[in-house]
Order: C-alpha cells, then structure tokens, then sequence
C-alpha cells in the first residue's frame, strides 16, 4: 500500500502501489503543464466516506511506495485517468475494491465514466391556427 501526502499533511491518502503508480503519472503531467484539478478517493463502501483533493502546481505532493519495484503502467487507463481528470468532475478512482475487501491486488480500481447530461428537446412550439 502507498501513499500520497499532500501539502503540509502528515496524514496520507493510503492508495494501493498499482493505482498510485497511474495517478503519479497523470498528477506529474497535468501539473508539468500547470493544469489543476481535482482528485478524489472513495471509500464509501468502507464507511469512510471519500476524500477530495484539489491539485495544483504550487502544492507540494509526495508519492511513497510500498514495493521498490516499478508497476506496469496500463496505457489505457493513464488516458482514461487523464481525460477524467480533465472534466469539471475531476478524477474520482474507487478504492472500496482493495485486496482485503476481496479485490485484486494487481487490478486498477474502477473509474467512473464521465455521465453525460441528457439533452433536453425543446418543448414544441404551437402556433395559433
């Protein structure tokens, strides 16, 4: 298990190494490019409730490891991660499925999909006959 400590913080985000190694990858990114947003970590089904963190260049960040091995960074979950990250919704990864709750080790956690507003159609128009 990692860890993710933000600004002055003594408190980490605990994230499993697998994940952590794909934020570190996004996060490093968008701020390389000055881009803020905001991260959060659900643990609601833990009875934790979730957290949101609201990066940007100026705060510092530290990303601790568990292992000293590198993970396998996945290409198409960094661009998932990475286009969430961009929605006024931010990146929201779900860490309820961690190995003691029965997930997978190995496996990133789930990261919704980005729910799309349904159009409204405009009332019709009636004209007087």
């Amino acid at each position: 298990m990692g860890h993710l400590f933000y600004g002055s913080s003594t408190t980490p985000e605990s994230i499993p190494d697998r994940v952590l190694a794909h934020l570190k990858v996004v996060i490093a990114t968008k701020l390389r490019r000055n881009e803020s947003f905001t991260l959060t970590c659900d643990r609601s089904r833990e009875g934790k409730g979730s957290t949101t963190l609201w990066l940007q260049p100026s705060i510092p960040l530290r990303f601790v490891f568990d292992s000293a091995e590198t993970e396998d960074l996945d290409p198409g979950a960094l661009t998932k991660m990475a286009q969430l990250a961009s929605t006024s919704r931010g990146l929201v990864i779900d860490l309820n499925d961690r190995p003691e709750h029965g997930g997978d080790a190995a496996s990133l956690p789930h990261v919704p999909e980005r729910r799309r507003a349904r159009a409204s159609r405009p009332a019709p128009v009636r004209t007087a006959a």
